[in-house]
């Protein structure tokens, strides 16, 4: 039996990604029309981050579970090959993004959302 995957504690998952939709969207807003000559690299990733989580947060919102699954292992690939490329190339990254050093501008929670969303479509499947 298929139990919805935005409700009860889902609710919490899909404000959160709501909330990072709109930090990361407005941050790689800003610096895309201030900066985007600094670090057009990193600010790019940023907007793709943003538009990672507006996808999940609409598909969870609405029950997408493969849409969901697939962006949740779109933005864990994301927070893992950027955090590892941003430590190893620091040159490549003049500026942070997003999932940059897996997150640690945001309290590391890029990292640990995906494994969490992953979870809750898994236990409520």
């Amino acid at each position: 039996m298929t139990t919805a995957i935005g409700s009860g504690p889902g609710r919490a998952l899909i404000a959160v990604y709501g909330l990072f939709s709109l930090a990361a969207g407005a941050r790689a807003g800003v610096q895309i029309a201030t900066r985007f000559g600094e670090a057009p690299l990193a600010y790019s990733l940023s907007a793709f981050a943003a538009l990672v989580y507006i996808v999940l947060t609409v598909a969870l919102w609405r029950g997408a579970r493969r849409l969901a699954l697939v962006a949740l292992g779109i933005e864990l690939a994301g927070v893992l090959i950027i955090g590892t490329l941003s430590l190893l190339d620091q040159a490549a990254f003049p500026d942070e993004t997003v999932w940059s050093a897996y997150g640690r501008g945001y309290l590391f929670i890029p990292l640990v959302l995906p494994l969490v969303g992953l979870f809750w479509l898994w236990r409520r499947r």
